[in-house]
């Protein structure tokens, strides 16, 4: 898959993984495993699970999808799907953060944009209570 990240976020994701990111050597191998699941998901996959999704992807989808692609690759399956959205909405706040992201990603730039990566969901990502007034 090729960059569709600018330099920008880029940066912005690489300074939000450093302040966040534990060096172990027990994490390598995981780490690996990680490398090899994303290697196996090509472009064609990708657009096949957002066709399913009724998207048509643009670079931007692509940005954001590389992003958590990225996530993963360095930490591995998310706890919370919070720290996803809030890595999402610093990464892309300057295309407008929350407002850009579920634009793009209607189901929920995390639960979407997980499925469509073909990365796990966090748990509760997919919860219609969570975060709604009744």
């Amino acid at each position: 898959m090729t960059t569709t990240l600018t330099l920008e976020q880029r940066k912005k994701l690489v300074e939000w993984m450093v302040d966040r990111s534990v060096d172990t050597d027990i994490d390598s191998q995981a780490r690996t495993y990680r490398k090899k699941l994303l290697d196996g998901l090509g472009k064609t996959q990708v657009e096949e699970m957002a066709g399913k999704e009724g998207i048509v992807l643009s670079n931007e989808h692509l940005g954001v999808i590389e992003c958590l692609r990225d996530y993963f690759l360095e930490f591995g399956e998310a706890e919370k799907g919070r720290d996803i959205e809030e890595m999402l909405n610093e990464v892309f706040a300057g295309h407008g953060g929350r407002k850009y992201l579920w634009n793009l990603f209607p189901g929920g730039p995390v639960t979407q944009g997980m499925r469509i990566a073909g990365l796990p969901v966090p748990p509760h990502s997919g919860d219609k209570g969570f975060g709604t007034v009744r």
